[in-house]
């Protein structure tokens, strides 16, 4: 919301400077977000009498002209305006000004051979207009030699934000009643003097729609005159970044600014027959000002007449019924829409305006009469005319909201002693009513004002929320209890122990673009009703696309070796509807895992293993049984067959997944080269059994040193080592502690179709050595349980 401070002044009776003002306006929670200081941009501008003007001896279109500026001797310049002349009284840029249409810093040139000290501006060149003919000319009384800026009457514009439940700041006047309320001044009141009409409204006005338009008020004005606005009127738009348009148009602007009410003037011979608000039929359609045609449904408000629709109603008017400079009658509208309609029909449109900016958050319903006599009043001395009497059809909601207020709760609730008195100034200051009992009755123009709750936020922010000491929280004795649960703790020991491995963690959108998501998609996808954006419009069922998008930016742009891991959320979706959130933990390996070096020869690519041994270490750290996991293909269609899997404990409980992206998913992704993948479902973890405690196990080491036997077998080439190493290791649980292969041998004295895989067995005895009875015994049971999966020790 951008205003200037004197329209600020208009409404407000203050002697408060700039800074003050936009202190103020923080202090009471309207955001300054920044303060445009016209006197800037006009720095090095001075009133300045051309005393003569000679033809330039070098070019026929130009002039020499000598320029008083009020001090020292007359400055020569360059002019090539046609209107330059001995006498008139205009605006000089000085060396080292900066002209404000074009960034040009002025500087002394020569211009065909002669010198130029500077420049005559136009009003263009200052932006102040759009008049380019000529260069300004000044009143003969302008002081010469004056800053321009100090002569025009620089305005300062403030710039603030205003939060959705502030639907009273949407105006110049709600911000110069807040201020007031803060001590900063003093309101004026509204200047709306009843503009009694001479004839009845020649146009039937009515609403069919009593959900969505449940009051519509209107009257006519006969022998405007539509023309340029006055200059205070075009200086406030612009102050508000508005583009002038019109009298008839900027009035109704400048309504909508000054007091948060928008309302429209139609063109009365544009018109025929009744001009009705009411629910828009399937496949109407309605040109816009904004030159788009808009398709409309059943469930959207309208304007319009017997010929058609004429205006989406509180968002924007249509194009053919606007008014024109040939303009001479006018039906002004004033109207109150439900907010819910105009939000819902914005959102469908995908249309937004600042009338509906100000619709949807709700307008004083009790505002109608007199803001249609104000803009009445504004056209009658503006345009000219002769205006009808009102019609009003249906009625603004007027039952006001009242509010059981106890005023302890400003010292429970907002931690600041007021007092009663102060309180109810502050409040009356802001609206609102205070019976003696207490009960607070809400103005129209703040509709978020629900419960006491707001009340003390009015209070305390008109107050003042810098004098609100601050206050510990109470706290126990003793040591700090854990605040984490566990599954912060579990995410926070993943995340340390894969930056700890080399990963870096990415975070990611938890919307994905449609086709990406249906790459990892293994049920229904949940598609999301009003997306932040058309390519984000579904939620992950997996974390990979988005750090597959994520390693693609980073090899584009020059990263050769990507290691990146995310925690987050996946979200799932069955056919019933039902959905659920999933802890998850991903991992994508892209680019070279070693670079090329003199020592290592060629760069080496990211494989199937390094993405296992991602998964099993982050499984461990996570606390998952490692050693029971069985290693099973069916990893996805994502993944490539013959160089993926998933671990599982048992059949069914698919902890993780890893291997090598399928050539497929990876062009999708635009990704060249191989690429390594793994994720892991953190809650397909089972927990710990037994009784939950933060203690550890008092660490015993074995009082004997253990034994280590090594056992070759045949086996078939196709047999995991995996299955094999498991068997191994449950042949003698109370003797066996550790068992891994060690060597892969395919060749020379290996029969067709097997392998030999070569197994380290670690033997830990308990109260006695090993003797070689016990050594035969334990080998004997290691053999026979290897020959349940097919293996022979080989001889």
């Amino acid at each position: 919301m951008k205003f200037s401070l004197s329209w600020l002044k208009a409404h407000l009776d203050t002697e408060a400077t700039v800074e003050q003002i936009a202190g103020k306006l923080n202090a009471i929670g309207l955001e300054v977000e920044g303060i445009e200081d016209p006197a800037e941009k006009l720095k090095g501008f001075r009133v300045a009498r051309i005393l003569t003007a000679e033809r330039h001896p070098n070019a026929d279109k130009l002039q020499v002209l000598s320029v008083d500026t009020g001090e020292g001797a007359p400055l020569q310049v360059v002019c090539g305006a046609p209107n330059a002349r001995a006498g008139l009284v205009g605006v000089l840029g000085l060396p080292g000004a900066v002209v404000p249409a074009n960034g040009m810093v002025l500087k002394v040139a020569a211009v065909r051979s002669v010198e130029s000290n500077g420049m005559m501006c136009s009003m263009r060149e200052l932006e102040l207009g759009e008049g380019h003919d000529g260069i300004i000319e000044l009143p003969e009384d302008a002081p010469v030699g004056a800053a321009f800026a100090d002569y025009h009457g620089a305005d300062p514009v403030f710039d603030i934000s205003v939060t959705p439940n502030r639907p009273d700041c949407m105006g110049v006047y709600g911000i110069a009643r807040d201020l007031a309320a803060a001590g900063l001044g003093t309101l004026k009141p509204i200047a709306a003097l009843g503009v009694a009409g001479s004839y009845p409204c020649p146009v039937e006005i009515r609403t069919e729609d009593t959900d969505g338009c449940p009051a519509f008020y209107g009257r006519t004005v006969k022998g405007v005159k539509n023309g340029p606005s006055p200059e205070w009127l075009q200086a406030a738009l612009k102050a508000a970044g508005q583009r002038p348009i019109s009298a008839l148009v900027d009035i109704t602007n400048y309504v909508m600014l000054t007091y948060g009410r928008p309302a429209h003037a139609y063109d009365l011979s544009k018109l025929s027959g009744a001009v009705v608000a009411r629910r828009a039929v399937a496949g109407e359609q309605c040109l816009a000002l904004n030159g788009k045609t808009y398709d409309l449904t059943e469930t959207m408000t309208v304007i319009a007449d017997d010929a058609g629709v004429h205006d989406i109603a509180g968002i924007m008017g249509g194009e053919h019924s606007g008014c024109s400079e040939a303009t001479t009658d006018v039906l002004l509208e004033i109207a109150y829409f439900t907010p819910e309609r105009i939000a819902a029909t914005g959102r469908a449109l995908n249309l937004t305006s600042d009338a509906r900016a100000r619709f949807e958050r709700g307008v004083d319903p009790a505002f109608l009469d007199t803001g249609l006599d104000l803009l009445t009043g504004l056209i009658l001395d503006i345009c000219g005319g002769e205006a009808s009497q009102v019609v009003r059809a249906g009625a603004a909601p007027a039952t006001p909201k009242v509010v059981a207020f106890d005023p302890a709760l400003v010292a429970k609730l907002g931690g600041v002693e007021i007092a009663g008195d102060e309180q109810k100034r502050i409040l009356a200051a802001l609206g609102f009513v205070v019976g003696d009992d207490w009960a607070v009755t809400v103005p129209g123009w703040r509709p978020d004002v629900d419960g006491a709750a707001d009340i003390v936020e009015e209070v305390v922010r008109i107050h003042g929320l810098d004098g609100i000491e601050s206050v510990p929280l109470p706290r126990e004795d003793g040591v700090a209890k854990p605040t984490a649960t566990p599954a912060q703790k579990l995410e926070r020991r993943l995340r340390r122990a894969a930056a700890a491995r080399g990963l870096n963690e990415a975070i990611t959108w938890s919307f994905l673009p449609e086709g990406e998501a249906e790459h990892f998609a293994d049920g229904p996808l949940w598609r999301l009703a009003n997306p932040i954006s058309e390519d984000l419009k579904v939620m992950r069922p997996s974390l990979i696309p988005g750090l597959l998008s994520a390693a693609r930016r980073n090899l584009a742009r020059g990263g050769s070796s990507l290691r990146l891991f995310e925690i987050g959320r996946r979200y799932l979706r069955d056919a019933n509807g039902k959905g659920a959130e999933r802890l998850t933990l991903a991992v994508v390996l892209a680019g070279d895992k070693t670079l090329r070096g003199w020592a290592t020869g060629k760069a080496q690519a990211f494989d199937a293993f390094d993405a296992k041994a991602e998964a099993l270490a982050l499984l461990a750290e996570a606390g998952a049984p490692v050693d029971n996991l069985q290693i099973m293909g069916e990893a996805g269609v994502q993944f490539h067959p013959g160089q993926s899997a998933t671990l599982r404990l048992g059949p069914k409980n698919v902890l993780a997944r890893f291997g090598m992206l399928h050539p497929t998913t990876a062009k999708a992704f635009d990704l060249d080269g191989p690429v390594a993948v793994a994720e892991i479902f953190l809650d397909a973890i089972p927990g710990k059994k037994g009784a939950a405690g933060f203690a550890r196990v008092n660490y015993a080491p074995p009082a004997l040193q253990a034994v280590k036997r090594d056992f070759a077998f045949l086996v078939r080439a196709d047999l995991p080592a995996g299955d094999l190493l498991r068997a191994v290791k449950g042949a003698d649980k109370g003797n066996i502690i550790a068992a891994r292969v060690f060597d892969d041998f395919r060749g020379q004295g290996v029969p067709e179709g097997q392998k030999s895989l070569a197994i380290e067995v670690t033997l830990q005895p308990a109260e006695k050595s090993y003797n070689d009875a016990d050594l035969k015994a334990i080998a004997d049971k290691v053999t026979a349980a290897a020959a349940k999966q097919g293996a022979v020790l080989r001889g």
